[in-house]
């Protein structure tokens, strides 16, 4: 595998718009289209990204960087991840994640939050497996997860 992060730029938005998640986690993830109009609304604090292995688009995630922000789950966190049908379960997903985070640490974050719903075809699983313990909150309906960065 050959693995990257990479902007979204004019010539990959087309294609990174039409990236699409297995149809049982449409009711769980919005679609990247949404999630870049939500960045494009907040430049400041957001930083979408492109999963690649090699020339293959395989994956968005979307942290939210705002460490002012007076909700403190907002300051630091996975807002979104979209890995392809078909791509699921090969290693993109914590790829991303991880990259997420090392990028918090940057910015000198120490705590990334997420939040899931709890659904059949949810991230739930998948977010604790890689370290992220729910924090006993809700919002909005969805459990908030967080994973401590060293």
């Amino acid at each position: 595998m050959n693995l990257r992060l990479d902007r979204v730029t004019p010539e990959n938005v087309r294609e990174a718009c039409a990236l699409a998640v297995a149809p049982e986690q449409e009711a769980v993830v919005a679609p990247v289209a949404v999630s870049l109009a939500e960045a494009y609304a907040q430049p400041e604090t957001t930083w979408p990204r492109l999963v690649y292995d090699g020339d293959d688009l395989v994956g968005f995630v979307m942290a939210g960087f705002d460490p002012e922000n007076p909700v403190e789950l907002f300051r630091c966190g996975v807002w979104r991840l979209n890995i392809a049908a078909g791509r699921q379960g090969r290693g993109y997903g914590r790829f991303a994640v991880e990259q997420l985070c090392a990028e918090a640490r940057r910015r000198g974050q120490r705590r990334v939050t997420v939040m899931w719903e709890v659904h059949p075809a949810g991230p739930e699983d998948f977010y604790r497996r890689i370290g992220f313990t729910p924090t006993g909150e809700t919002f909005h309906g969805q459990v908030v997860g967080e994973r401590l960065l060293d």
